[in-house]
């Protein structure tokens, strides 16, 4: 049995490529026919097939790799450390969002619902009013809820460090190595991580809509906490990694056969659901299937071509956290102000699209992680002081 220890390049690779997935998600969200804060005026079904491409598997992506970083973490952590390094480095961007980052996201939802008329400054303190009577709950984390969750699913995870540490060197191990062995162990990899999930599509799914309301939301927390749980236990589980780049060849395929038949089929569930009701369940099961097929894709797609350090990794690892925290609010700014310019869709799109990584770019680079007051705020570790600055201990 054999544990990994040393640095995954690869795998912070796939986390800023997991975050910029999500920032071109939501940029597709004000054009698509779903709902949205705010929509453009060329919204419709057209891009919707590309979306549902990647939403069984986007956010678990995510949670995967946060799972594995947790560990990784938590191996070269003592508990308490880890457990204040977190509550600051989640804690703090929450309230900083909640507080400042989404409030914009509200107040032009409201305005574009004809709920609120007002300035921005005469609404900011009714957002921040817990007794408001919106339609939608202010203050509000809105695309946040991942940080909340993460920041929840971490405090449940630190006290198990040790043990699963224990157990992965042991007898753990040595059970993995039998089950992802060989060509068996390929079959292992691709199956037996969705069982759960199959099990929460239909005793959970049915019944628990996703809501992000963190109380109520059992099925995405059973779905969410599950994935990152399997990051967790199998981070540093060699025979798992393994099996990955075995499965990589054949994962392709099975991925690109599931997309080409599940798509078609829910882009049109409206129609093909009232013909044939009976195939919600196993599209269900083929979704989830499908996406884990696509992590196992990316995984074994970062194993060959992505282990490998950088300056650019280097900074887009430090950036693409504030650039989550920032890039909904600058979609919904620039996309509520260009659709009322009369621009051609194209037009729009890029327009959107350039004023939100410019503003993640610009922003990050010239106020936040200059200025030792918005680095904590916006989850960096405190500016490092130039060795000149440091003065000898008498």
């Amino acid at each position: 049995m054999t544990q990994l220890s040393s640095r995954r390049h690869d795998l912070d690779w796939l986390r800023i490529i997991a975050f910029m997935i999500l920032i071109f998600y939501h940029t597709g969200m004000f054009y698509v026919s779903w709902d949205f804060h705010v929509k453009s005026a060329h919204a419709g079904p057209d891009a919707e097939w590309l979306m549902l491409l990647s939403n069984p598997w986007r956010l678990s992506l995510l949670f995967l790799i946060s799972g594995i970083a947790i560990r990784f973490a938590t191996d070269k952590t003592p508990a308490w450390e880890m457990v204040k390094s977190r509550l600051v480095r989640l804690g703090l961007p929450i309230l900083t969002g909640m507080v400042l980052i989404v409030a914009p996201q509200s107040y032009l939802e409201l305005i574009e619902k004809g709920e609120f008329a007002g300035s921005f400054t005469a609404f900011y303190p009714l957002y921040l009013d817990f007794g408001s009577s919106f339609s939608i709950i202010t203050p509000t984390w809105n695309h946040l809820w991942y940080v909340v969750y993460l920041l929840a699913y971490t405090l449940i995870l630190v006290p198990l460090a040790g043990p699963v540490r224990r157990v992965m060197d042991g007898v753990g191990g040595r059970m993995t190595e039998v089950l992802f062995r060989g060509r068996r162990g390929v079959l292992a990899l691709l199956v037996l991580p969705v069982l759960p999930h199959w099990l929460f599509n239909i005793a959970l799914d049915p019944f628990f809509p996703t809501t992000h309301n963190f109380v109520w939301d059992f099925a995405n927390h059973a779905h969410s906490f599950t994935v990152l749980l399997t990051g967790f236990v199998l981070a540093k589980d060699e025979a798992f990694w393994s099996a990955v780049h075995r499965a990589f060849p054949l994962a392709l395929v099975l991925m690109l056969v599931l997309a080409l038949s599940t798509t078609p089929i829910r882009h049109h569930w409206e129609y093909v659901g009232v013909q044939a009701p009976w195939l919600a369940v196993p599209l269900k099961l083929a979704t989830t299937a499908f996406a884990w097929l696509v992590i196992v894709c990316f995984f074994g797609f970062g194993q060959r071509f992505l282990n490998r350090s950088g300056k650019a990794l280097a900074y887009m690892t430090e950036a693409i956290f504030p650039w989550y925290i920032l890039h909904q609010t600058l979609i919904i700014m620039a996309g509520f102000w260009l659709t009322r310019q009369g621009l051609n869709v194209w037009v729009e799109f890029a327009g959107v699209l350039i004023a939100t990584i410019g503003g993640c770019a610009l922003l990050h680079e010239f106020v936040i992680r200059r200025s030792s007051v918005l680095r904590p705020l916006f989850g960096l570790k405190p500016k490092r002081l130039p060795a000149s600055a440091v003065q000898p201990a008498e």
